[in-house]
């Protein structure tokens, strides 16, 4: 486990002191994928650093399965080290060394002997995928490869934690994909933690059990990824939802006033979203037969997965006798589905009248 306890971090500049860090606390389980999302500057990287001490935090404890780091001196830490691999955003690979020798790098320089370094370095590479790519050189690879080397050069030693630093950033989206995919395949199968730094919501879409976003040095935001991409509760966090997730309406009713009582011609519009079973249930068809004399008209949707958690939104608008309006609104806030009421708002064509 790891636990990060009042993690504060200040660098001292010409301008004074600069606060990164300001009072992060996080608890992560063994054998989770654990994202964590900030802007640029936010201090997502000082984290994911003072978690294997290239940064010694200002204050607080970081603790790996009940050991204090900040306890530790450099001879102590280089052994903890040990224990925590890292993945890169630019890869960090030795352009004059073959595949192999980045991979085996950590191995000999811990003075590991060559046959059994060879009987660790062919199976990695068998893993990643490169085994037919052991004799060539970085300049020789792909984005991806060279981000499969450094995955498998992180793995090396046997890590129990895996840091994740940007690693996909530099990746085209197929490419992001294929890893990410190994990412989750090394942590089912190794059952290594796995903490992944991003700036990209799809990323921890993709990937995380549960996720952190970090603005300005604090934890706006944690929980698990399903309930943060249902239930935000920060603005940034709608920020990062919302490009994958558009609040905006439909083009019909876009840009026009929306009230909160009933108006004349107005359709009532209302976001539904649908979590695990509830996906599955044919609610629209059962509020149509249950009120009949009402038009509802499905607007957009959308279904996904999170997590293998079925996901889906959708925007209907309701038009009809005020009162039987009022009645199906309430019906629906009664099922298994989250609603937000977004108000009475005309279609473009009936407001231009």
């Amino acid at each position: 486990m790891i636990k990060l306890s009042h993690i504060k971090k200040v660098y001292d500049t010409p301008a004074g002191p600069l606060p990164a860090l300001k009072d992060v606390s996080l608890t992560i389980a063994d054998g989770e994928i654990y994202g964590i999302i900030g802007l640029s500057g936010a201090g997502k990287s000082t984290l994911v650093r003072c978690i294997n001490m290239l940064e010694r935090p200002t204050a607080g404890t970081v603790e790996i399965d009940g050991q204090d780091l900040t306890k530790l001196d450099d001879s102590q830490l280089r052994k903890v080290r040990k224990n925590i691999g890292m993945i890169f955003q630019q890869f960090n690979l030795l352009s004059s060394a073959t595949v192999y020798d980045n991979v085996a790098f950590p191995l000999k320089l811990a003075g590991i002997d060559k046959k059994t370094i060879s009987q660790k370095v062919e199976p990695l590479l068998e893993m990643v995928g490169l085994e037919n790519k052991a004799g060539q050189y970085p300049s020789q690879l792909s984005g991806g490869q060279k981000q499969r080397v450094g995955i498998a050069r992180a793995l090396a030693s046997d890590p129990k934690i895996l840091l994740c630093d940007e690693a996909t950033s530099a990746l085209d989206p197929q490419t992001t994909q294929s890893i990410l995919k190994l990412i989750k395949d090394i942590n089912k199968k190794l059952n290594i933690t796995v903490v992944i730094i991003t700036h990209e919501m799809q990323v921890i879409k993709d990937i995380c059990d549960k996720v952190a976003v970090i603005d300005h040095g604090i934890i706006a935001e944690k929980g698990t990824v399903i309930k943060v991409f249902t239930e935000p509760q920060q603005e940034i966090t709608h920020d990062f939802i919302s490009v994958l997730l558009s609040d905006e309406l439909p083009s019909a009713f876009r840009n026009q006033p929306v009230s909160a009582v009933p108006i004349e011609d107005g359709h009532l519009l209302m976001r539904l979203t649908f979590i695990g079973e509830s996906a599955d249930e044919p609610v629209i068809m059962r509020l149509i037969k249950k009120y009949d004399d009402i038009d509802v008209s499905i607007l957009f949707g959308d279904l996904d997965q999170i997590q293998m958690v079925p996901y889906g939104r959708m925007i209907i608008g309701i038009t009809g006798d005020t009162d039987k309006v009022k009645m199906a609104e309430e019906w629906l806030k009664e099922q298994d589905l989250k609603v937000e009421v977004i108000g009475y708002v005309k279609r473009h064509d009936i407001a231009a009248r």
